[in-house]
């Protein structure tokens, strides 16, 4: 992966990895039948597209402080950023059978399609509780994979064993931070510093910043570099989030594969929402807070789209992204010696925070 960035052709080295490493585990898995061998079908259908940021990020923190990798530690590279998007499918997969989501990426979610199958085949018991059943056991499989391929991308062992340092972390933060937001749903309640902290070990931290940490752990960081890819990758998270956040209000369906307005009838408590519970009059705010989270809110998403934007907290959101991804940038020639990836990064950092509205 010499000379210029080759965005497209990096994404289908990312996809050969793990498609290579699921045809090593449906070989494992084939004398247990075809019921396993379904499980392996729909891992490969969670973990085909998507735009690869997590990789990418990885990728690029090992690019940061090593130079252009020779062909055999490319292609460990390439299986330890691979690693990294079984740990997202895992946390897709998850995510959406605690939400309810019917949709990802424009396809049925996980739970969704397994509990159809259990209909098309007349199979006894309850559809929707088979389509659970199978989400949470597929999400923890894919969760064990990313620990295996990372483990034997076969890059050396001291650089693979400090990244799993970092990997173990990322996944307690992700998975503790599903809590928080679980929990903050359940009670129907987030101010904005609440659904800050949500957002950060929900997703900011394991979006960017533990995967540029990772990539530079496989090239020998020490705590110093490290901590000068934190100032990139953490700021440039929370604005890749609240992105996400504004495309789950305002996202256009063909962009985003989800119905129009998901977030509101996920009754899902972002930064977005408190703001606009924090600066809309008492009525848009009652009518907010009475309509987010149930079935009225699909019905109303155009009303509530416009008492958020009223609010002044789409904007305010627009002006935190701008922010945050501006003190990413400014800590770039820090964290970032190579001048190559320097200027990736950056265009990273642009791509992950301008999505399409």
């Amino acid at each position: 992966m010499t000379g210029q960035w080759e965005t497209d052709q990096f994404r289908a080295q990312v996809q050969q990895a793990l498609d290579d490493f699921l045809d090593s585990r449906q070989d494992m898995l084939t004398p247990l039948g075809p019921d396993a061998a379904r499980l392996v079908t729909q891992a490969r259908t969670t973990v085909a597209g998507g735009k690869r940021f997590r990789a990418a990020f990885c990728y690029w923190g090992y690019r940061a402080l090593a130079p252009a990798p020779d062909a055999a530690t490319e292609a460990g590279l390439v299986r330890a950023c691979a690693a990294l998007e079984l740990l997202h499918a895992s946390a897709l997969v998850h995510d959406d059978y605690m939400d309810a989501s019917d949709t990802r990426r424009g396809r049925p979610a996980t739970h969704r399609a397994l509990a159809e199958e259990h209909r098309a085949q007349r199979w006894r018991g309850d559809a929707g509780q088979y389509g659970a059943a199978a989400a949470i056991l597929l999400g923890d499989l894919l969760l064990s994979w990313a620990d295996e391929l990372l483990r034997r991308c076969g890059l050396p062992a001291d650089r693979v064993t400090a990244a799993l340092e970092v990997f173990d972390l990322c996944r307690t933060e992700v998975i503790a931070g599903q809590f928080l937001d679980v929990s903050v749903q359940a009670r129907g309640h987030a101010d904005v510093a609440t659904a800050l902290t949500v957002l950060r070990y929900k997703s900011a931290k394991y979006s960017i910043e533990r995967p540029l940490h990772i990539g530079a752990a496989l090239a020998g960081a020490g705590e110093e570099q490290l901590a000068a890819l934190t100032d990139v990758g953490l700021p440039l998270g929370e604005a890749f989030q609240l992105r996400d956040d504004l495309l789950g209000v305002f996202g256009d369906p063909q962009e985003t594969g989800k119905p129009a307005g998901d977030d509101l009838v996920e009754g899902k408590r972002t930064v977005l929402v408190a703001l606009a519970l924090e600066g809309a009059p008492p009525a848009d705010r009652e009518l907010l807070d009475s309509l987010l989270g149930t079935p009225g809110a699909a019905t109303e998403v155009d009303r509530l789209r416009a008492v958020i934007t009223d609010s002044g907290a789409r904007d305010r959101v627009e002006a935190m992204i701008a922010e945050l991804t501006g003190t990413a940038l400014a800590s770039l020639p820090a964290a970032a010696p190579d001048t190559t990836a320097r200027a990736v990064l950056g265009a990273l950092a642009d791509a992950a925070t301008q999505r399409r509205l």
